[in-house]
């Protein structure tokens, strides 16, 4: 049968009472992306920091109901609940039955980071003529990133230059897994993730799984971690939690290990320099759109 698809442009601040909302109105699933961002391969949803909730000013919310639900209903909900949207803003479209959410990841496809590196939505099988390929298998939308963010870009790209071989990695904030997958795919031997959220794990485990890396991969609390010095820290968060870890990150490394930073803003590097430049030499920094990656390593 067909579905009715309801969608519009909310700011982040109301993101969690409106998707809660029109959960309780019946919404059969719920999708969230960068308003601002127009192409579809850049528009999944940005890995939250560590105890943070993703940046945009902007959401573009998608909604699907069943196809009588009350669309009168919907349009006072919404207002009701932001008395600053239009009805005019709410908009309704009948969808065709079909998967709705493998319909919509159709739109992506294969994405390369560095050299070696892929991410490869399941729906798309890679080609076997490159021996030298590393392929991780992750559906777009999940609500941890895929990779298509500069943030996480960034994060890849240098993962892909690094000598991961034997190694064991720490991803603190690792989302759904994307780079610890990604660490382990390209040779770690041991990957430790962190993030302070639950589902967060649930997600890096299970996407690990589907990867075949689950046997490698420790996944943490940030208040159950205790383990010895790695070698090799990345971390995908966000300047003010950056800035808080820097002692943290210092105590998890080897001297000489290597460690790369995103999630930062561009204008927001210069104190997070300052801050790392106590125990880590041959600071760089990287950036993409505006977006910036630190890297360097342990003194």
């Amino acid at each position: 049968m067909p579905w009715l698809e309801l969608s519009l442009t909310i700011r982040s601040s109301d993101q969690d009472h409106v998707e809660l909302a029109l959960e309780e109105a019946g919404a059969l699933a719920v999708t969230l992306l960068d308003a601002e961002v127009d192409t579809p391969n850049e528009r999944a949803i940005l890995e939250p920091g560590v105890g943070e909730t993703p940046m945009w000013g902007e959401i573009e919310l998608s909604a699907l109901f069943d196809v009588d639900a009350d669309r009168i209903g919907l349009v006072h909900l919404l207002t009701d609940l932001m008395p600053d949207i239009a009805p005019e803003q709410i908009r309704f479209r009948d969808v065709e039955d079909q998967d709705w959410v493998r319909a919509w990841m159709d739109q992506f496809q294969p994405m390369q980071f560095g050299r070696r590196l892929w991410i490869y939505p399941s729906n798309i099988e890679p080609p076997t003529d490159d021996p030298d390929a590393v392929i991780v298998r992750l559906d777009p939308g999940l609500a941890f990133g895929t990779g298509t963010h500069p943030t996480t870009a960034l994060c890849l790209q240098w993962l892909d230059e690094a000598d991961l071989a034997g190694k064991t990695v720490i991803d603190y904030g690792c989302g759904s897994g994307v780079l610890a997958i990604a660490a382990l795919k390209l040779g770690a031997a041991r990957v430790i993730g962190i993030d302070n959220d639950p589902q967060a794990l649930l997600a890096s485990r299970d996407n690990a799984e589907r990867n075949d890396v689950a046997d490698r991969l420790d996944l943490h609390l940030p208040d159950d971690f205790t383990s010895a010095p790695a070698d090799l820290l990345i971390a995908n968060i966000l300047a003010g939690p950056l800035a808080d870890l820097a002692p943290r990150f210092a105590e998890c490394l080897h001297a000489k290990a290597p460690i790369a930073l995103s999630g930062i803003l561009v204008g927001q590097e210069h104190e997070l320099l300052q801050r790392y430049a106590d125990a880590f030499d041959d600071l760089v920094v990287t950036t993409q759109d505006d977006w910036v990656r630190i890297s360097g390593r342990r003194r």
